[in-house]
């Protein structure tokens, strides 16, 4: 299949590539830049060294081709000769989009925010690139126009959904609009894409705080810390949380890993005295005790502690190891050391580290949820479960672990756990758009409905755009018949993606149903506006002007369905049934002694026969709406 693929693949790109003209013309500069305007699809390098090459022959001075050298000069760095060659292509072809998109790129890069808006603004306005979005949204937060940055940042996370910063920026427009439960949401969409952003984590933990809910604000920063044990913002959070509550200790040792601490500062900022900063004056006592005292475990978890805090990994590993042949009995060794060891991506070396932290101190919530991640990440689901639940028993209040949990038994259908995690999900954190949506799935595999409609219906709520939960809930209501709720649905559905031709299509045949056919009509051209050869849009709309009587029209449109979808076969019964009722059959009649013969009889008998059956199965709504005089024709059901 693969080699097919790839024959198929290099077999278009010669029919591409050749002098086949594709309808362009005579000008080899037109169809260059033709195109130079699809480069971006091209995944295939060798593919676009062809297309390239193409390119540069065909027009070696034109747009196209400066173009591609402005391509060729991003790849090696070259920024200011790409933006040199982007600015020829524009002077010979100034409505290029993509090359004022891509310049525009380049001058945001630099920092020139005003010539990047316009160039952005030039190629947005023929091309919906996600990057172009991404880079205009930037700059519109900046200059704190933020409904148009929310904008332009959503745009752009429909598309580059892994993209962490784009929900961030997105998140940061929402606090500065006063916003912070969309704020917390984005957040929350950014920790989905990346697990390990700080600045996510951070931003979440900043609105618990100016809520009050210190609790919340600490659990936060404690996932935080396991996800990026390295940032110091998230430790100096920690030592403020924890100097409020009176816990010196711990606020000593968070100021320390976040740089603050008399020891750290002196790390960072290393003044000597005597040619001897105060590190080394700290670390030299430090090994002098040790050679004192070979035994002394303490000397050697404080050589470890320093020498994480200054960054020097393998030495503060090889310190802990030291204090671990000593038998230490500080969890934070062990718990420490696997954390480098996963940094160092030494993954069964940490989860041995965690395993000794947790024989240490079995109530060491972060070691059990740092040695339940890789045993998740291994696929050792049942381990997972036993770690994460020891993390829970510790930090209860931590719907993120309950939803992991939630999401393991669900994907081994113990469907009643499953329920069970997810509720806790929804004790903590009831407004957690993710648990409402799986939990109202689990409840409707029970056939339990009714929960299962509060859930969707709640998740919604939370997030209007929740595709999924949109769906499963329409689902819900064709079954149960509930067509005004299926409406209401639908309705926002357009609202919020009003260039989704399906959706138009869709609530069209709801207005449709419910013989509101001026409304119905109306979602049919939308969605045929959006996607001409939308066969579906067609055929319903055809078969709209049938029932009201509207036959040239209806054989117009279905003969453009069928023309978009030759095999879709109610199109054709359709079409048949207008045929008929243009060109009637003519019947043969033969005179006998009487003027007609039995068999002329016959026919006219079935003649009737058939007139009464056609009249039989004409719908209602055609026969009330046809005007005057126009014959009522029989029309298929709809398939949606």
């Amino acid at each position: 299949m693969k080699i097919l693929k790839t024959y198929l693949l290099l077999a278009s790109a010669t029919l591409f590539l050749t002098g086949f003209s594709w309808g362009l013309g005579s000008d080899p500069c037109k169809e260059a830049l033709e195109i130079a305007g699809t480069l971006n699809s091209l995944r295939d390098e060798a593919l676009m060294r062809q297309a390239e090459a193409k390119i540069t022959s065909q027009c070696p001075d034109g747009a196209a081709a400066h173009f591609v050298n402005a391509l060729q000069q991003e790849r090696i760095s070259n920024f200011d000769g790409a933006i040199e060659e982007y600015r020829r292509s524009l002077q010979q072809a100034p409505s290029f989009a993509r090359a004022s998109g891509n310049l525009g790129l380049l001058y945001a890069q630099k920092g020139m925010t005003d010539d990047a808006s316009v160039q952005l603004a030039r190629g947005l306005a023929s091309i919906q690139n996600p990057y172009y979005h991404k880079a205009m949204a930037r700059i519109l937060a900046t200059q704190k126009v933020y409904p148009l940055a929310a904008y332009h940042y959503t745009e752009a996370g429909r598309e580059l959904t892994t993209d962490a910063s784009i929900f961030i920026g997105l998140a940061e427009v929402f606090t500065a609009l006063s916003q912070p439960d969309k704020a917390q949401q984005e957040y929350r969409r950014a920790l989905v894409a990346d697990p390990a952003s700080a600045p996510a984590h951070i931003g979440i933990t900043a609105i618990y705080l100016q809520r009050g809910e210190v609790d919340k604000a600490l659990e936060q920063l404690k996932r935080g810390e396991v996800a990026a044990p390295q940032n110091r913002e998230i430790h100096l959070m920690l030592a403020d949380i924890y100097k409020n509550k009176g816990d010196a200790k711990l606020t000593d040792y968070h100021l320390l890993l976040g740089g603050k601490s008399k020891l750290a500062q002196a790390v960072q900022n290393p003044a000597t005295q005597d040619g001897v900063s105060g590190v080394d004056k700290e670390i030299g006592s430090l090994k002098a005790s040790i050679k004192e005292r070979p035994e002394d475990t303490l000397s050697y978890e404080k050589l470890g502690h320093i020498y994480r805090a200054a960054g020097k990994d393998a030495e503060a590993i090889d310190a802990y190891r030291e204090a671990e042949h000593r038998n230490s009995t500080n969890s934070d060794v062990y718990l420490n050391l696997g954390i480098l060891y996963e940094k160092k991506g030494q993954i069964d070396e940490a989860a041995v580290a965690y395993k000794r932290a947790i024989s240490v101190n079995p109530n060491g919530a972060e070691a059990h949820l740092r040695l339940g991640d890789i045993r998740f990440s291994r696929g050792l689901f049942q381990d997972a479960v036993e770690q994460y639940s020891a993390f829970l028993k510790v930090r209860p209040e931590s719907p993120d672990i309950h939803l992991k949990l939630g999401r393991i038994y669900a994907k081994s259908k113990e469907s009643e756990l499953a329920i069970a995690s997810y509720n806790s999900v929804l004790t903590y954190s009831p407004n957690d758009g993710d648990a409402n949506r799986e939990i109202a799935a689990l409840y409707a595999q029970k056939g339990d409905n009714e929960k299962a409609l509060l859930h969707y219906k709640k998740a919604l709520e939370i997030q209007k755009n929740d595709s999924e939960a949109r769906t499963a809930l329409i689902s819900m209501y064709v079954k149960n018949k509930q067509y005004d709720e299926i409406m209401i649905l639908l309705k926002e559905t357009v609202e919020l993606n009003p260039d989704d031709p399906v959706n138009h299509y869709k609530l069209g045949l709801i207005y449709d149903f419910k013989k509101e056919y001026e409304s119905a009509a109306g979602s049919y051209k939308k969605a045929i506006e959006l996607k001409p050869d939308n066969a579906r849009a067609l055929n319903a709309l055809g078969r709209l002007y049938m029932k009201t009587g509207r036959l040239p029209e209806a054989k117009e449109t279905l003969e453009a369905a069928k023309k978009a979808d030759p095999s879709m076969e109610e199109t054709t019964v359709l079409l048949n049934n207008i045929r008929d009722e243009f060109n009637p059959e003519p019947r043969k009649i033969t005179k006998g002694k009487k003027g007609k013969t039995k068999k002329s009889k016959k026919s006219s008998k079935s003649s009737k026969s058939t007139k009464s059956a056609g009249a039989a199965k004409t719908t209602p709504a055609a026969a009330k709406t046809a005007p005057a005089g126009a014959k009522a024709t029989a029309v298929p059901k709809a398939k949606p």
